[in-house]
């Protein structure tokens, strides 16, 4: 696997010389802070349910 750590954009660290890097990072999106629709919630409490039911059905007919 190779590294994959963009090491060109990163300019070498110098501790004597702390400036602020000259371009902004990338926007980030991080799933908490993100706006869901109605159709979206469903469907992640559908896949919930259907997880939970698989697991625990499974371990009752077994048991």
């Amino acid at each position: 696997m190779a590294d994959d750590h963009h090491e060109d954009d990163r300019p070498d660290y110098d501790p004597a010389n702390v400036e602020l890097p000259s371009k902004e990072p990338p926007l980030r999106e991080t799933a908490p802070q993100s706006d869901f629709t109605m159709g979206q919630v469903t469907q992640g409490a559908v896949i919930a349910l259907v997880g939970l039911a698989l697991t625990f059905g499974i371990a009752f007919a077994l048991v």
